[in-house]
């Protein structure tokens, strides 16, 4: 997707180097990759931004993979023939920004989208080497798009779900398009004045921006401190600010 002239403008102006950083986009589309995703297309212009500013960019089709539902990090284990989660944990693992994008329905994110967020969930007993959740230290977004309300909706969802497993959410984290309600034109179709949009565009920006600055801040920092939210030590009986048992031995 091309960048307009205000959005490449702000590429091309940058002070900022972005270029050590790595962006995983995750479309939740029901659609395998093979049929055109209304959601790809708007994802791909916070992408396109990503790539221009030199982050390291990958986009999967969620739908493409055999992802079980469970809360578990391998399905395999608990009845299931196959289950392509553990390789797309580690490609999440990898990257310091999360854009999760999904269709609505029925005012809902698609189920795609709900079984991605009960996967990554499986992950979130895990710990860094700060004993925090694998999560911290990363941060998150999404993308919405659809033929009636709820953006807002299916962004807080999926903004919840990110937080609570350890992803650290910027201002304005979310982005997304929906035509009239009812049967209609989607985002990428003709004459739908979707790609047009200046409100969606807008927003598409500055989450791209805020994703990018916010994992900026974190890596420079080496993520969050872990005073107050060390697991090991909490188990341990250490209560922060007050006398703690040595639980390091």
């Amino acid at each position: 997707m091309s960048l307009n002239e205000k959005q490449q403008a702000l590429c091309n102006d940058s002070p900022h180097d972005f270029s050590d950083l790595k962006a995983l986009f995750l479309n939740c589309s029901l659609k395998p990759s093979r049929e055109f995703s209304h959601t790809e297309a708007l994802m791909s212009v916070s992408r396109s931004i990503m790539d221009a500013c030199g982050v390291t960019t990958e986009l999967v089709r969620v739908a493409d993979l055999h992802l079980p539902p469970g809360v578990q990090p391998d399905m395999r284990e608990h009845g299931f023939d196959r289950d392509d989660w553990p390789e797309l944990s580690e490609r999440v693992m990898d990257a310091h920004i999360l854009v999760v994008g999904t269709p609505i329905w029925l005012g809902e994110v698609s189920s795609v989208c709900r079984t991605l967020i009960e996967r990554l969930y499986s992950e979130s007993g895990k710990l860094n080497d700060r004993n925090q959740s694998i999560y911290y230290g990363r941060t998150g977004g999404c993308v919405i798009t659809g033929n009636e309300d709820g953006i807002k909706h299916c962004g807080m969802g999926i903004l919840y779900a990110l937080q609570h497993l350890g992803y650290t959410i910027p201002p304005q984290a979310d982005a997304g398009w929906i035509g009239e309600a009812g049967p209609g034109p989607s985002y990428a179709d003709e004459d739908s004045g979707g790609v047009e949009n200046d409100f969606t565009q807008r927003n598409t920006t500055f989450m791209t921006w805020n994703l990018m600055h916010m994992a900026r801040l974190l890596v420079d920092a080496g993520g969050l401190p872990s005073h107050g939210n060390d697991r090991k030590a909490w188990r341990a009986g250490c209560r922060f600010g007050y006398e703690n048992p040595d639980y390091r031995n």
